[in-house]
C-alpha cells in the first residue's frame, strides 16, 4: 500500500530534531525562499519516514502509529527542549559574572534544570510505553539509536552554521546519514 506524502512527513521527532536545529541559526528569508524551504522540508521529512521505515523494519500500520505518537509526544519534547536550553543559557550569564553570581538565581536556575530532567524522562517513559504497544524491543532500541543519529547530526549542522562534514580546525567527520563517503 503506497503512502500518501502527507502521511509520510509526520514523522515528527525525526525530522523536527534536524529541522528545527538548522532552523535555529538560519538568517531571515524572504517568502520565495520560504517556499522553498517548506518544499525542502517536506521532502526531507518525506525521506526521513521512508529511512525510519526501512532502518526500524516497520509495517505501515507501524508507521502510522509511530506517527501519532510522535504527534503527541515531540511537542512535550520541543518545548523541554526550549526550556533546557534556556536555563543553560541563563545559567551560563550567571557564570561568566564569575564571584558575583546571583547565587540565589544560580540554585533556582539549578532546580528548574533538575526539574526539566525529571519532566524529560517522564515523557519519554511515557512515549516508550506506547511505542511498546506496537513496536518490538528490537525496534524501539534501533528507534532510540536512530533519534540520537538525528539529535547528533542537527547539532552538528547548528554548530557549524550547516556546513556539514566540518570538524573542528577542518577535521572530517563521518558522512551524513544516506550518503558514502
Amino acid at each position: 500500500m503506497m503512502k500518501p506524502p502527507l502521511r509520510l512527513a509526520t514523522v515528527g521527532i525525526l525530522a523536527g530534531l534536524l529541522v528545527s536545529g538548522a532552523a535555529a541559526h538560519a538568517q531571515p528569508v524572504t517568502a520565495t525562499q520560504k517556499g522553498n524551504r517548506a518544499a525542502l522540508e517536506q521532502q526531507f521529512r518525506e525521506r526521513t519516514a521512508k529511512l525510519a521505515q526501512q532502518r526500524l523494519g516497520l509495517t505501515d500500520a507501524q508507521l502510522d502509529k509511530l506517527e501519532q505518537s510522535n504527534a503527541r509526544f515531540a511537542p512535550q519534547l520541543r518545548q523541554l527542549t526550549a526550556q533546557e536550553r534556556d536555563i543553560r543559557f541563563q545559567l551560563r550569564q550567571e557564570m561568566m559574572a564569575g564571584n558575583s553570581a546571583n547565587q540565589q538565581h544560580v540554585s533556582d536556575l539549578l532546580d528548574a534544570a533538575l526539574r526539566l530532567q525529571k519532566q524529560r524522562i517522564a515523557v519519554v517513559e511515557a512515549e516508550q510505553k506506547e511505542l511498546a504497544g506496537f513496536m518490538t524491543p528490537v525496534q524501539r532500541a534501533r528507534y532510540i539509536a536512530l533519534q540520537a543519529q538525528f539529535r547528533k547530526r542537527a547539532e552538528e549542522l547548528s554548530g557549524q552554521g550547516g556546513r556539514p562534514n566540518q570538524g573542528q580546525r577542518g577535521q572530517r567527520r563521518r558522512p551524513p546519514l544516506g550518503r558514502m563517503p
